[in-house]
């Protein structure tokens, strides 16, 4: 079955061009498309959709909280699928309310085509980061939106193993698994089993959870 996908983004002419570039692989289809959030709500009641590409600035409701009602409230309709934020970066300083929202990881608006497919079979696999050094640098841009809390907030922290903690910082650095692997001389399999007992033990959802904790607790400092 190909993978289910839905383009939201107030700006059809875009909308236009993504569909043309999904339409010719043979493992995806775009089976629904909204002009903004609230319409993509609705949509989404009626279709049942993997990955969400969701624009961040559009009328009625924007796509960061359209996001949070999808992947917190069960307000998508079967199956709550999959966020992508589409984002400008250069602009958009909501990106990382997005991912706060609950998004599986965001996408540039001009993002190569290659890398647009890469980042949907991605995030449809499970793999919530699509460019970890990309969210890092999000982050770092925006770490001025960022809850002030300790570590001391967050007792499950204290759950993780020595290589846990330190899978969680080179993680929260934006490494992917491949480079933790040779960076700590393990391999690849190996640190997604420790990424996964992350991940359960600090009750997170996926990557970019893990990510945006270890900045709001200090683990990793914007810049660093």
């Amino acid at each position: 079955m190909p993978i289910r996908v839905m383009l939201v983004d107030d700006q059809v002419l875009l909308r236009t061009g993504f569909k043309m570039v999904l339409a010719a692989q043979p493992d995806m289809e775009v089976v629904a498309e909204a002009g903004d959030g609230a319409e993509a709500l609705e949509v989404l009641r009626a279709h049942t959709v993997d990955v969400v590409l969701m624009d961040v600035r559009m009328p009625r409701l924007d796509g960061v909280e359209a996001t949070r009602r999808i992947c917190r409230e069960g307000q998508g309709g079967p199956g709550n699928p999959k966020v992508l934020i589409l984002t400008t970066f250069d602009l958009d300083e909501y990106a990382f309310t997005g991912l706060k929202a609950g998004a599986a990881g965001f996408l540039l608006k001009d993002v190569p085509p290659d890398e647009l497919l890469s980042g949907i079979r991605s995030v449809y696999s499970g793999d919530a980061v699509v460019a970890p050094s990309t969210t890092r640098r999000l982050l770092n841009r925006f770490a001025s939106m960022l809850p002030v809390t300790r570590a001391t907030d967050h007792p499950e922290l204290e759950q993780l193993t020595d290589r846990e903690h330190e899978v969680l910082t080179l993680i929260a650095q934006g490494l992917s698994n491949g480079e933790i692997a040779r960076k700590l001389f393990v391999s690849e399999a190996t640190v997604k089993t420790h990424v996964g007992r992350i991940l359960a033990k600090l009750h997170l959802r996926d990557r970019v959870q893990a990510v945006v904790l270890a900045y709001e607790t200090g683990l990793v400092q914007a810049g660093g």
